[in-house]
């Protein structure tokens, strides 16, 4: 291993370029890599006086088809991106975990004492802590580190961020102390479990996925304790596509109660069969019962259950899809997947704020400009507020990129790649 005055000069001099095209997949951005690496590198010595250092990375993601199904049991389509958090790391002696985030303070967490009072709920510490704790008590060995960690995925634009840190952070506990045995659904499980548990969201389970594995992977949600995932080899790249990810800037305050109406609704239409969740009822129950539902709970809940149990379909349609090599097929699933989610779950706007439909005009503009049959849409993730995404033509992308970064202010488009790694050790 090289020191890091020699790996500056190695990452200079071009000899990463490769390793950055092959994990980036944008030979575009090698330049910025170049630079963003060095100034970390001169960060962490900085921080800690020495040249004993490891690198690691893990990506953000992208929800690609399976809005809102998976806290229903249900299937999802995902992305790892080539936006990701990094971080340099040296493994120390004593159990102490120090870490510095771009320019926030030092984090401190002693994993000498897991099993005493937690960190503050909602802070980056419980992060770190939980996913200790959980690898801790699975027998797996914990121990301390320095590291300094920089993320270029954004905050607050549907690209979990926050499950990029927690599956870096699982990635340096598995190779530093485990010799990089956990697999990729533990390090996932194990996010999951921290920001439950020790952050205080109770989330889902499909942004660690995503992040941990990397690619275009796809996830059964059946048994969630035990998800079954399988990587997708399909390149959008190779076949002359890229993910453009639109935040239009939406406010997500007030919005908890509209977030937690979705599976809310949902789970009332399940109990109406008898089941906890939507998984298992089929549109022909839905239908024969839509007097019934509707009036034992609401016409929404039940239009709601019906997007569930189509999109959970349209999955499995899109999978088969991209392993057929079959871009158009694709693309229309994906077009059918924005529709269904503006119309029957109804989270491209807030009801109570429906002057401000940032979500709806995005999506408006896109229809307009992109190709009705090779190109395609749809709301990103949570919805009301937030981003869009869409599947453009290599060739169309910068027109497109200027229209909505016009409307919705510079650099708002944000044109990415999807990467074939989840959270690796790079060096």
């Amino acid at each position: 291993m090289p020191g890091i005055n020699e790996l500056i000069l190695q990452i200079e001099s071009g000899m990463l370029d490769d390793q950055f095209a092959d994990v980036y997949k944008d030979e575009n951005a090698i330049r910025y890599q170049r630079i963003r690496y060095t100034d970390a590198l001169i960060k962490f010595r900085d921080l800690y006086k020495t040249e004993d250092f490891c690198i690691f990375s893990a990506p953000g993601r992208s929800e690609v088809m399976g809005n809102h199904t998976d806290h229903q049991h249900g299937e999802v389509l995902a992305a790892g991106i080539n936006l990701d958090a990094i971080a340099i790391v040296n493994k120390t002696d004593g159990k102490l975990i120090r870490i510095v985030s771009g320019d926030y303070p030092m984090m401190k967490v002693d994993v000498s004492s897991l099993n005493k009072q937690k960190s503050k709920k909602g802070s980056s510490e419980a992060l770190i802590e939980g996913i200790c704790k959980y690898f801790f008590d699975k027998g797996y060995a914990v121990g301390g580190f320095d590291a300094y960690v920089t993320s270029d995925v954004i905050v607050g634009a549907g690209l979990s961020s926050s499950a990029a840190f927690e599956t870096l952070i699982g990635t340096i506990v598995s190779h530093l102390f485990n010799n990089g045995y956990f697999k990729d659904t533990e390090i996932a499980i194990a996010g999951q479990y921290a920001e439950n548990v020790y952050f205080g969201k109770p989330c889902g389970l499909m942004d660690q996925m995503a992040c941990s594995l990397g690619g275009l992977v796809h996830v059964d949600f059946a048994d969630e304790s035990n998800p079954i995932s399988e990587k997708i080899m399909y390149d959008l790249s190779d076949n002359g596509y890229s993910l453009c990810i639109t935040d239009t800037k939406g406010s997500h305050a007030n919005l908890t109660d509209e977030y937690a109406a979705i599976p809310k609704e949902m789970k009332d239409v399940a109990s109406f069969f008898g089941k906890d969740y939507l998984l298992g009822v089929t549109l022909d129950e839905l239908l024969a019962n839509a007097s019934k539902i509707r009036a034992q709970f609401s016409d929404r809940a039940l239009l709601r259950a019906i997007h569930f149990v189509n999109e959970n379909e349209r999955v499995k349609k899109g999978v088969e899809a991209l392993k057929n090599n079959d871009t158009n097929e694709f693309l229309k699933l994906v077009r059918e997947s924005g529709k269904s989610s503006f119309e029957y779950l109804q989270n491209v706007y807030a009801v109570n704020d429906y002057l401000n439909q940032n979500l709806s005009l995005a999506l408006a503009i896109s229809d307009s400009i992109l190709d009705k049959n090779d190109e395609a849409f749809r709301v990103h993730g949570g919805g009301f507020a937030g981003t869009i995404q869409a599947f453009v033509k290599n060739e169309n992308v910068a027109a497109y990129k200027e229209k909505l970064d016009a409307v919705f202010g510079d650099n708002s488009c944000h044109v990415l790649k999807v990467r074939k790694y989840g959270g690796i050790r790079i060096l």
